[in-house]
């Protein structure tokens, strides 16, 4: 499968994430504003995957000759949760004094590292797994996606079930739909199904009853940003199935490269929660669902306090908080 996101023919090349799975789509981005849109409307995303994005977007704009630190300051604020894409901007706009040819170089290199560093997260990652958990083969629970789309390449969280699948490891993984715009059941099943591994879909309200039913040998999940204790923000919904795990037993396992930690947060508290469009619960493909004037809570995250944590892992292996 090739790149999620990479730089071709002067523009910022992505897999359209919401056309899938019904469509295999390329964007070609060529502006700042293309881009931040992109971002915006989840064409393309995933905490390492906005590192990519933030870092190409800077190059992008030092080609364009517009005003550099403005454009660099829109797209790092395009998205507030995910840490790593005002570190890929940052990353990428350290170069400006050496020209725009500089700012692409580094930005490349940040998509080469991107695929290194999850691989070497999710093996070691792997390697927990197998400690946590005697029984073989494995029963793996996935919450949104945490796969090659949420990354360049590879793969964080889902980068665990390709090592193990390849020493055949796996007997299924349950994918939570991840409401409410199933990144799940569109984009993880999708990878799931593209690997061969077995898998099945069911409602995010059904993961507790699973973990009852003796269906689940181990939660895998990736992570937007991780502070400095530990504590970890992820899809909303992660911090039920942290409980939901804690209270059955059930090993708890985030993985994540390390441009994920944000050491300047002492505790998840001070992460900020992303709110999205109210329209994502009122309607369902342009048609209402809820009656009109409907109030709405929709955060993007939620933050799992590190206690209910088993283990968060990065290229460095376990991070000690």
């Amino acid at each position: 499968m090739r790149r999620t996101i990479d730089w071709a023919d002067d523009a910022v090349v992505i897999i359209d994430q919401t056309a899938l799975p019904g469509e295999f789509r390329l964007l070609h981005l060529r502006t700042v504003g293309e881009l931040v849109d992109a971002i915006k409307r989840l064409a393309v995303r995933g905490a390492p995957a906005l590192g990519a994005a933030g870092a190409l977007g800077v190059a992008l704009a030092a080609r364009t000759g517009d005003d550099l630190e403005a454009d660099a300051r829109l797209i790092a604020t395009a998205r507030p949760t995910a840490v790593n894409l005002a570190w890929g901007v940052e990353r990428a706009l350290a170069k400006r004094r050496e020209g725009p040819e500089a700012i692409l170089e580094e930005a490349k290199a940040l998509l080469d590292e991107d695929e290194e560093l999850n691989k070497a997260a999710s093996k070691h990652a792997a390697e927990v797994v197998l400690h946590e958990c005697p029984r073989r083969p494995l029963r793996l629970l996935s919450h949104c996606n945490a796969g090659r789309l949420a990354t360049v390449g590879w793969g964080s969280a889902l980068g665990v079930v390709w090592h193990l699948h390849e020493r055949g490891l796996v007997e299924e993984v349950l994918v939570d739909e991840t409401r409410p715009l199933l990144q799940g059941a569109r984009l993880t099943a999708w990878e799931l199904a593209q690997e061969n591994v077995p898998y099945r879909v069911q409602p995010d309200g059904a993961a507790a009853a699973a973990m009852a039913n003796g269906m689940v040998d181990c939660v895998l999940v990736g992570a937007d940003r991780i502070a400095a204790n530990g504590d970890v923000a992820n899809k909303i919904g992660t911090y039920g199935l942290a409980i939901a795990a804690r209270h059955h037993g059930i090993p708890f396992v985030v993985v994540a490269p390390s441009s994920t930690v944000d050491t300047t947060l002492e505790t998840g508290a001070g992460i900020a929660i992303e709110e999205r469009d109210a329209r994502e619960l009122t309607h369902h493909a342009g048609t209402p669902v809820t009656p009109p004037d409907t109030r709405v809570f929709n955060p993007a995250f939620d933050v799992t306090p590190y206690e209910l944590v088993t283990a968060v892992v990065t290229e460095h292996g376990r991070l000690e908080p």
